[in-house]
This record gives structure tokens, sequence and C-alpha cells, in this order.
């Protein structure tokens, strides 16, 4: 999954995705331990789509937060000024 079509996810939709392939992350760990994996890019895979994942969603929490802050400060603002 490339980092363009997890930019167009909602935010559940990534946090499902992020599950999703954690649980496959982990099944693929134990596989290998266990027994040879027939795809073992498989594990270097899912890393990384689980990096990606989550590094859009701290990119939308900082965007999230740059956003809130000047509104914050803007109502602080106001507030002081009606005292």
């Amino acid at each position: 999954m490339k980092s363009k079509e997890l930019r167009e996810m909602s935010d559940e939709q990534l946090q499902a995705t992020l599950r999703e392939t954690v649980d496959q992350l982990f099944r693929l760990r134990i596989q290998s331990q266990t027994e040879r994996l027939d795809a073992p890019s498989e594990l270097h895979r899912n890393r990384r789509l689980v990096a990606r994942i989550k590094t859009e969603q701290r990119a939308r929490e900082i965007v999230a937060a740059s956003s809130e802050t000047p509104a914050a400060a803007a109502t602080a603002v106001e507030e002081d000024t009606e005292s």
C-alpha cells in the first residue's frame, strides 16, 4: 500500500488497517519461529506498512495540534479582553 493511498483514508480506516497489519505481522512472526515462511519478504513489507501508517497518523496529529493552537490562543485573548 502506497503512502498516497494511506493519505486518502479516514482516521478510522487507518486505525483498522493498522490493527489488521499488526495482527498479520504477529502471525507471520510466530509462523517464522515455528516453520519456514513461504514469503519472508512479507515480514519486511508489513513492518514498513505499520511504519507508514503510524507516520501518517502522527502527521495528522501534528496538523490538528497546530490548527488548534491559534484558535485556542485567540479564544484566550478574547476571554482576557472581555474581563
